[in-house]
């Protein structure tokens, strides 16, 4: 029986997490944020920073590594302030070093603004590009960069005039957190591509990419930030300012695999998405087995429901190493080739003798895949039926998530059958895209789904590329 090293290049790649709180007289909001980081540290475990503002000085701690690797009491104990944003990294796009960190810090005429982003834009060479013919400097290769100096360079007496007019020329994925000297902001871009939501503390409101870092930190759910919406607090409350919206499009794939599966994105919980996902694939895909397992851990809502609508027994067939964490979203090929993995070991106890049915998320790439097939096998399974939560992957995703090479998705220029072939299973099946928006309640609209069908709400010119800065 061998274990499973589940390699990065098998995944979509995550994107980042922000948060943000503005808490008048707690000089500790940097504590509060720490762990609301902890909370969303499966969005980005490449680096992790907070800036925090007292007496209208903003002070800024980033480094590489988890959060818990980052910070420890002594460094919060030295970042005191009433407000503070932080952010947890995946790189998609900029190199990955300590320098592209956030959030980033920025001076301006008037004072300082600090900026965490999640997301992607899509223009982001083209605009820089006209900025530094302006005679701009940065000193990041990240799009983010873009965006906190739009907004410096744009700001006069309203922050949020400065922000609507960055939004005009930016286009792409964005969930922000800004602070400015005596301000906490929230943005999300105008398709609400990226999730963020606003909650309530005792005395203040925080900002953060999901409802469960809210659970974490004890603070009370109000509602998800708008496509388009500026949401700024302040010692008066909480005002809002509406941009013109385009289509609601946020991302699908957060309800498949990003997304902790006890937040609740947008009015849907992710859990219950998953559950009846894994439901109407057993309908879809049947299969005749003995026991239903899954991939952990994004894959085990979907294979409870599969198995509670075939009325197969589920079982726990590869036990994880949660001591690992998830490395596969380490983001260099140098660091896969040196086996920085993700163990999984099959227990042969539920798989003797027995013919499987194993629930995945999504196939992306096709290798570890067949790893896992072959090593249920090597543990006694008679029969192995992979079931997939999700439609093929058929088209690059340029909005933080990166899959942005169509040459690498297994599903773009191969058939199912020969995928099953690939990978060594007894059978393959996906969800249908009809039943992936079912499991959302959307009959066609409000997502995103460009990595299933193409259809991106934004225009995607030949500039966007993770890499497109650091060539330069």
């Amino acid at each position: 029986m061998q274990n499973i090293f589940l390699s990065d290049c098998d995944k979509p790649k995550e994107e980042c997490g922000v948060i943000g709180i503005y808490e008048k007289n707690n000089i500790n909001t940097a504590v509060l944020a720490y762990y609301g980081l902890i909370a969303l540290q499966h969005r980005g475990q490449e680096s992790a920073g907070l800036a925090v503002k007292n007496d209208g000085i903003i002070t800024c701690y980033k480094e590489m590594g988890l959060v818990s690797e980052v910070f420890d009491s002594q460094i919060l104990n030295l970042l005191k302030g009433d407000s503070c944003i932080g952010h947890v990294r995946y790189s998609t796009t900029g190199e990955s070093f300590v320098t592209n960190a956030q959030p980033l810090v920025v001076k301006y005429k008037n004072g300082t603004i600090a900026l965490a982003h999640n997301g992607n834009l899509v223009n982001a060479h083209s605009v820089r590009r006209e900025m530094e013919e302006q005679g701009m400097i940065f000193s990041t290769s990240i799009d983010s960069e873009i965006i906190a100096m739009l907004i410096a360079k744009n700001y006069r007496d309203d922050i949020a005039d400065a922000i609507v007019k960055t939004m005009d020329v930016i286009k792409g994925a964005y969930a922000l957190t800004i602070m400015t000297n005596d301000e906490l902001i929230g943005v999300r871009d105008k398709h609400g591509l990226r999730p963020l939501v606003l909650g309530r503390l005792e005395k203040g409101y925080v900002l953060a990419s999901e409802t469960c870092a809210l659970d974490t930190m004890g603070a009370e759910f109000i509602r998800d930030v708008k496509p388009g919406e500026i949401v700024i607090i302040n010692e008066e409350g909480i005002r809002s300012v509406q941009t013109n919206a385009e289509e609601k499009s946020s991302c699908i794939f957060e309800y498949i695999y990003f997304a902790r599966p006890d937040s609740v994105i947008d009015g849907i919980s992710v859990y219950t998405s998953r559950e009846i996902a894994g439901r109407i694939l057993a309908k879809e895909q049947p299969a005749e087995a003995d026991v239903v397992i899954c991939v952990p851990d994004s894959g085990t809502p979907s294979a409870i429901g599969y198995a509670k609508e075939s009325g197969i027994p589920y079982a726990i067939g590869l036990i994880k190493n949660k001591y690992i964490g998830r490395t596969f979203i380490q983001p260099s090929q140098e660091v896969r080739e040196t086996g920085v993995t993700l163990k999984l070991n099959p227990l042969k106890e539920a798989i003797q003798g027995k013919r499987i049915v194993i629930v995945d998320d999504s196939i992306v790439r096709g290798t570890t895949s067949k790893k896992i097939v072959q090593a249920l096998r090597d543990a006694g399974a008679k029969e192995v039926h992979v079931r997939v939560s999700s439609p093929v992957v058929t088209h690059p995703c340029y909005f933080g998530i990166n899959t942005q090479r169509q040459g690498e998705l297994v599903g773009a220029s191969t058939l199912i059958e020969r995928i099953k072939e690939k990978i060594g299973a007894d059978s393959l099946g996906y969800l249908s895209y009809e039943g992936l928006l079912e499991s959302v309640g959307s009959t066609g609209k409000g997502y995103c789904a460009a990595c299933f069908n193409g259809n991106y709400p934004v225009v995607i010119s030949e500039e966007c590329d993770k890499h497109m800065f650091e060539r330069r």
